[in-house]
Order: structure tokens, then C-alpha cells, then sequence
């Protein structure tokens, strides 16, 4: 369980993770030497994991994006562990989610275009061995996308 403080500093740092140590404490009502300490200590126990700057895609040049949902067609691990090896190596998928339901699998995947998603899918997708189905959702207009956690 995350202590009182520790939310204070982690939601502060989810909205503006380049605020210096001053700031830090000066937003959450610590001195600079205890928010470091509790900073230090959040990021060695792995609850913060990195920092990482927020990129608008589209004006990146990542015009499309689409769901995926995926299933497998047995559940042994070799066709799992090189579902999962493949999967992760791939940038154009930011995420992966094993779930339940109909789909084994589902990936939110971002590329240029729809010929880069077509590449995508003849050339990586297609070419896994044990793969079902996949079945696509095209995003067509994002409502909320958010990586902050609600502290």
C-alpha cells in the first residue's frame, strides 16, 4: 500500500515528471531532503519504473492506430512464449494484454498509415505460428488516453 505522501509526490510526478526536486517537495509540503529520500526510495522499490516524455502521435506521424484482438489456437507454451517473444520486440505495439473473453489477446498498435498497418500484418501478424484469428478495430478518434494512475 502506498503511504499518504508517497501518492502526494506520485501524482504530482505523473503530471509534471520534469518538476525539479524543489518544486517536488515545495507541491507536496516536504523538504527537499525528505521528498528525495522518498523519490529515492519509490524508484528502488520499483513503483517508479522510469521517466518518460508524452508524445502527441498524430503530430508524430503515427496517423493510425487500431485494437487488436487475438487468439491463439492451443494454449501450450511454445505457441504462448512465442506469441509473448514476438509480440514485445515490435514498436508498433505499445500494448499487450492477455485477457479473457474471446480474444486471448488484445494490442493497441500504432502506425503511419494503413499501408504500414497492412505491412504490419502480412509480414509480422500473419507469420506468427499458432495464431487463430485477428481480428482489428480501427481507432477512430481517441476520447481519453491517459498512463496517469488516479491517486
Amino acid at each position: 500500500m502506498i503511504e499518504e505522501q508517497d501518492a502526494r509526490i506520485l501524482a504530482h510526478l505523473q503530471t509534471d515528471g520534469r518538476a525539479t526536486n524543489q518544486q517536488l517537495a515545495d507541491e507536496v509540503g516536504m523538504s527537499t531532503s525528505a521528498c528525495w529520500r522518498r523519490v529515492r526510495a519509490l524508484e528502488e522499490a520499483g513503483v517508479i519504473q522510469g521517466y518518460a516524455a508524452l508524445i502527441a502521435r498524430e503530430q508524430a506521424g503515427f496517423a493510425m492506430s487500431a485494437i487488436l484482438h487475438v487468439s491463439l489456437e492451443r494454449h501450450d507454451a511454445k505457441f504462448v512464449d512465442e506469441f509473448v517473444a514476438r509480440v514485445t520486440t515490435r514498436r508498433e505495439v505499445l500494448e499487450c494484454f492477455a485477457t479473457t473473453g474471446d480474444a486471448d489477446y488484445h494490442l493497441r498498435v500504432v502506425v503511419q498509415d494503413m499501408a504500414a498497418y497492412n505491412r504490419f500484418l502480412d509480414e509480422f501478424m500473419f507469420r506468427i505460428p499458432g495464431i487463430r484469428y485477428v481480428r482489428s478495430n480501427v481507432v477512430l478518434k481517441e476520447i481519453k488516453t491517459s498512463v496517469a494512475l488516479p491517486f
